[in-house]
């Protein structure tokens, strides 16, 4: 298996919903290859789709009743603490749920999570150790 993430696909219990709030809070744009059961955002070279949460475990084969944390999160990596702060203050103001407010954490950066309306956590971060290049991907 080549070591590349293609497609991140949220569970959501709402799909108009969810895909509003992408638009509307995230400001983000759907992608063309989005449609009446499937929202699709391109991000740096992959996509996050979101699809129906229970349609979503159908098609996994298992069940759909799962509660609490996820075991995962997903990051967006800014290029200071400002921006952190500044993401953070803009999301608050479009009534996003703020779950840690920005700080100083033990790995050394700076960062703070939110929540989308199905739980799902967001780490918003500055990380010192990692440089980003025009476009926001991690040079490596």
């Amino acid at each position: 298996m080549e070591q590349r993430l293609t497609i991140i696909t949220l569970g959501v219990s709402d799909l108009e919903k969810a895909t509003d709030f992408y638009e509307s809070k995230f400001n983000w744009e759907k992608s063309a290859a989005s449609n009446a059961h499937i929202s699709f955002f391109a991000l740096n070279g992959i996509y996050l789709s979101l699809y129906p949460r229970k349609a979503l475990a159908e098609d996994a084969t298992i069940d759909s009743e799962g509660h609490g944390f996820k075991g995962f999160t997903i990051a967006y990596n800014a290029r200071s603490e400002n921006e952190v702060d500044q993401l953070i203050e803009d999301l608050r103001s479009k009534g996003v749920e703020i779950v840690k407010e920005p700080q100083k954490v033990s790995w050394g950066g700076y960062s703070s999570y939110v929540s989308d309306l199905d739980g799902h956590l967001w780490e918003v971060a500055f990380n010192p150790y990692l440089e980003l290049d025009d476009k926001g991907n991690i040079k490596i």
